[in-house]
């Protein structure tokens, strides 16, 4: 049974019982064990929408460098996928959820990237950073007004060449964000659909 609790994943302090726990995963031929806990996003297993984005955009090649976002990063499954694709890279894992945040911070520990891999609170990110790639499973259920503004908060911190990937769910609003994003000046691909997700690749 689920907890009981007025928690959501986008909690910034869960009150609920942290109860921790692994996740395994695989991605591009590499395993994954991921220390995760309740209160936080999908904390029993990968979300199925970040593993659709996961095995269908573009991971980062070994030769990337510069720095990586990833917006609303849970229990750090993108932060970490990223980190050991590219390890020259910066991440950024950017979360209002504390415990989410300390997870991270232990799972950047596992796969050996704790010195390049900050999981932080949104405004710890310095200003003048500009990302390479930005990734997101975004937090879709904070409401569309709300999901906007986190999008209009990072994506213009994009580099010029820059890429983001996201992954929305069709029934939740993937084809209206699309729009929305056109509308807004970017350009978007959908890259790939499966299982009810698309993944959008967008630049500018």
């Amino acid at each position: 049974m689920p907890d009981v609790t007025g928690d959501h994943y986008f909690s910034t302090k869960p009150t609920a019982a942290a109860r921790p726990r692994e996740v395994e995963f695989s991605v591009a031929g590499r395993d994954y064990t991921l220390a995760s806990a309740s209160g936080v996003f999908s904390a029993d297993r990968l979300d199925p929408g970040t593993a659709v984005l996961l095995r269908k955009a573009e991971l980062p090649a070994a030769t990337v460098g510069g720095d990586l976002l990833d917006i609303g990063s849970g229990f750090g499954p993108i932060s970490c996928v990223l980190a050991t694709s590219a390890p020259a890279a910066t991440v950024w894992a950017v979360d209002v959820n504390e415990r989410a945040r300390a997870l991270t911070s232990e799972n950047a520990r596992r796969v050996g990237a704790a010195d390049r891999l900050r999981a932080v609170a949104p405004d710890e990110v310095p200003a003048d950073v500009t990302f390479a790639q930005i990734w997101s499973n975004p937090p879709i259920h904070i409401g569309k007004a709300e999901l906007h503004e986190l999008l209009r908060r990072w994506l213009p911190r994009l580099a010029p060449d820059g890429v983001a990937w996201l992954v929305i769910a069709r029934h939740l609003g993937g084809d209206s964000l699309h729009r929305w994003l056109v509308d807004g000046g970017w350009q978007v691909e959908r890259h790939a659909s499966q299982k009810g997700y698309r993944v959008l690749r967008v630049t500018r």
